[in-house]
């Protein structure tokens, strides 16, 4: 799969994919679409309330997720055990070229960006005091989680036409059993079919505000124990 690095509205990097004609992240500001729906509706949704918080990820990709939830639990003194599944990691030579820890004041977030990538898969690796990561190199559809596990999910899939067995009712009902009663998923596609099929797996679905470049994202509750 060819990538092709491109900048953002916001300055930040983006990968494109030439065959699926889809971006990782939004053109229209990687980091800024990446807080608004997975830190700020889902991350900061939760450390409200707690303290210790377990994250699945689904589409580990080029890091900045996990980047941006490492400098944000460390600024909250939270602790965050962090699991990203990912069929197909970065090379180092793609990663390398990535801007994001530019736009980040948080000391020594260059080493932890090196650190999320070059660390072992299927095993736990602390990153910092505050930040436990676990890489899964599997396909979302090949990956059953453990039930009742997770406190948050990021859903960061490629696109429901670029990738619609990703966003069925069976990948969102193993995903809602994943879940502790509670949690949320949090996405950036707020098509119809997608929220028929979270609908459809026992999600309750809030319509949120979307970033620049998407009227509204979705946060999903898990509401009752299964």
């Amino acid at each position: 799969m060819s990538l092709e690095l491109k900048i953002t509205s916001d300055g930040s990097h983006t990968l494109y994919v030439p065959e699926l004609n889809e971006h990782y992240h939004s053109i229209h500001g990687s980091i800024q679409e990446s807080r608004h729906i997975f830190i700020d509706a889902g991350f900061n949704a939760l450390t409200r309330n707690q303290k210790e918080i377990k994250i699945l990820e689904i589409g580990f990709g080029t890091g900045l997720n996990a980047l941006l939830t490492l400098q944000e639990c460390s600024t909250k003194n939270s602790i965050v055990s962090y699991y990203g599944i990912e069929a197909h990691p970065l090379f180092p030579e793609i990663y390398s070229q990535l801007n994001y820890v530019s736009f980040l004041k948080q000391e020594g977030s260059e080493n932890y960006f090196r650190m999320l990538h070059e660390s072992a898969w299927e095993k736990q690796i602390k990153i910092s005091e505050n930040f436990y990561l676990t890489k899964i190199h599997r396909d979302l559809r090949e990956y059953t989680p453990p039930v009742n596990e997770f406190d948050l999910i990021y859903f960061d899939a490629f696109g429901p036409d670029v990738q619609p067995e990703l966003w069925s009712v069976e990948i969102f009902e193993k995903l809602y059993k994943s879940l502790k009663t509670g949690g949320i998923l949090t996405t950036y596609s707020c098509k119809g079919n997608v929220k028929r099929a979270l609908k459809s797996a026992g999600f309750l679905i809030e319509k949120l505000p979307g970033p620049p470049g998407k009227r509204e994202i979705i946060r999903s509750l898990k509401n009752k124990q299964g």
